[in-house]
């Protein structure tokens, strides 16, 4: 798989605590979610600008079942909350640190903070968790319609199981981010900036030197932030990528119709959708919808989120 802009990571920590699943899901996690019909689309493809490595392709028919799924990403306000429900600490939080990109801090603790050679522009910094996404010093005032980040698949899961709720499938999460449209690059056709109009949030500039924040965001954007796609989900693509439920795999059954895939038993990494605001056609182009990476269960970092589906 090609190098991506999401940090790497495993190994790091102790098994995440289990939190009990809620019996009062509308009193536990009371944001919109969408029900979506279900129905067959074609996942995946096979176009010019995708990573073949990554496993896009081939297209292949897909059904998936009726489901429920969040509006928009799960912002700080509502995991703050679970975390004063439960007293849930994040694995950022207990091993003591995670990954914030370099051109967020300041210089001091740039230079003492190490970096991954794959990925230099990431910066292994301690005292950086979901509370303070920059490291020491952050908070997050002024950002709680933001997607949390420095999240694990561990941590999403925690959540999950709080709000009576669960992780998407790919296939689940790539129908959804669709909106109806077949085969179309992004969620809302196949022009990135349609008649001008920025629809998603990611990298303006010259990675990673320059963001010009031309869409009016240098890092994250609130989660309800531009125009939704056709099933009404804000920042399918762009943003926070976003964990999945499958373990990752590049090959692909394409019996005619798949129903309800959902990856691989075992594995050694989980999938993530979406691309983020760190995304740059020149070096990281996934932010189209069917573009894909992966990451270990305890990784985390500063462009790493999720939503919620469940069953109706």
């Amino acid at each position: 798989m090609t190098a991506c802009c999401t940090p790497s990571g495993g190994a790091r920590s102790e098994p995440t605590p289990a939190i009990p699943r809620s019996k009062e899901v509308s009193l536990r996690d009371p944001e919109k979610m969408i029900l979506l019909p279900g129905g067959e689309f074609l996942m995946g493809t096979e176009d010019s600008e995708g990573f073949a490595e990554d496993g896009e392709g081939p297209v292949r028919r897909v059904r998936v079942s009726p489901f429920l799924i969040d509006t928009h990403a799960v912002c700080n306000d509502r995991f703050t909350a679970f975390a004063a429900d439960t007293g849930y600490r994040t694995e950022a939080e207990r091993i003591g640190w995670s990954y914030v990109f370099a051109g967020y801090l300041p210089a001091a603790l740039r230079h003492i903070s190490p970096r991954p050679e794959v990925a230099p522009w990431w910066c292994g910094v301690a005292g950086a968790d979901w509370r303070s996404p920059e490291g020491p010093g952050s908070s997050l005032q002024g950002s709680g319609d933001h997607p949390v980040v420095h999240l694990s698949w561990n941590d999403a899961q925690a959540y999950c199981n709080w709000a009576g709720k669960r992780l998407p499938t790919e296939a689940e999460w790539e129908y959804a981010a669709r909106g109806g449209l077949e085969q179309r690059r992004y969620p809302w056709g196949d022009e990135l900036d349609p008649n001008g109009t920025f629809r998603c949030n990611i990298w303006r500039g010259q990675f990673p030197s320059r963001n010009t924040a031309a869409d009016g965001y240098r890092g994250t954007c609130p989660v309800d932030a531009f125009e939704p796609n056709g099933h009404g989900l804000y920042n399918m693509t762009g943003n926070v990528w976003e964990w999945c439920s499958d373990w990752w795999s590049t090959s692909h059954d394409t019996a005619v119709p798949l129903v309800d895939p959902r990856g691989p038993a075992t594995g050694a990494s989980k999938a993530m959708r979406g691309g983020s605001h760190m995304c740059h056609v020149s070096y990281c182009n996934r932010y189209r919808v069917a573009a894909r990476t992966a990451n270990a269960v305890d990784a985390s970092g500063g462009n790493m989120g999720f939503r919620c589906v469940r069953s109706p």
